[in-house]
């Protein structure tokens, strides 16, 4: 934020203290490491300092965190990436058994709604209408679960080894919970279809054809590029870029709109019924 709004505020008697770097970088520290240099932040998602293993308490923290980056005016290009050369792992199962297990576990009454409807709900919507500044996603590797993220960034990188992969159905599942909404938007409804019921992983040449990635580069030059693409953007007005932001951001605030608890919604009933009928 530049002086000038600083001292407009305190004349004006202050204001809502916003959210400091220091501070939710430091609350989500298990979840990610987070670095700022000149408006840039990096988020790079850790699990105990090596790549990121998906559970619910994962699934939580995401959707809060993108809140409070998203409303810290400091912040002015977002990279998002992983740890080492995995995107998101689930304890070295493959994205079907990761999957399972997590859909298998044991929950209180409440938790449908509270760590999955809500949570997954939030977790698209905060990231998309909460934060108005670029985004850029660097998917460096493999991934059982939750690409979708990375795919409603403005610009999306990918590792040689990354993968693209929703495998609800495979688990039992129906497929409704975001990774739907960008694979039907950004590949097409019969693509889409495809890859839903199979479960296929996409890989990272392929999804530059298809068009769910801009760039593939080796693993080495994966996170300098993403910097390079940030310097760049911030060479450009502030209000300029934000408002670029949101010019980019609108077709996905539409898609979400229309589509999203719709789908979040099917894939609980699906769960719920089917813990019924068993």
């Amino acid at each position: 934020m530049t002086k000038e709004m600083d001292d407009w505020h305190a004349r004006e008697g202050g204001y809502v203290r916003r959210p400091s770097f220091e501070e939710y970088a430091e609350k989500y520290a298990d979840y990610f490491v987070m670095t700022r240099r000149a408006g840039i932040i990096e988020l790079r998602m850790h699990t105990g300092g090596g790549p990121a293993r998906f559970d619910f308490a994962v699934h939580n923290a995401w959707a809060q965190a993108w809140q409070e980056i998203g409303n810290d005016p400091d912040n002015e290009v977002l990279i998002l990436t992983g740890t080492g050369d995995v995107w998101l792992s689930a304890d070295g199962a493959d994205a079907e058994e990761a999957s399972r297990k997590l859909i298998e576990q044991p929950r209180p009454r409440d938790f449908g709604y509270e760590h999955t409807y809500y949570d997954a709900t939030k977790l698209l919507e905060n990231f998309v209408f909460g934060i108005d500044i670029p985004t850029i996603a660097a998917i460096n590797g493999p991934s059982v679960a939750h690409t979708e993220f990375a795919l409603l960034c403005d610009i999306t990188l990918a590792a040689e080894s990354a993968t693209i992969v929703d495998p609800h159905l495979l688990a039992g599942v129906a497929p409704g919970d975001g990774q739907q909404v960008t694979l039907q938007e950004l590949i097409g409804t019969k693509r889409a279809a495809y890859h839903l019921y199979t479960g296929k992983p996409i890989g990272a040449r392929e999804a530059l054809i298809l068009g769910l990635v801009n760039e593939v580069l080796a693993g080495d030059r994966l996170l300098p590029r993403a910097w390079e693409l940030a310097e760049t953007i911030m060479r450009s007005p502030r209000t300029t870029r934000r408002l670029t932001h949101a010019i980019v951001q609108r077709p996905w605030k539409r898609r979400l709109v229309h589509d999203l608890g719709f789908g979040i919604a099917h894939e609980m009933f699906g769960i719920a019924a089917d813990r019924g009928a068993a």
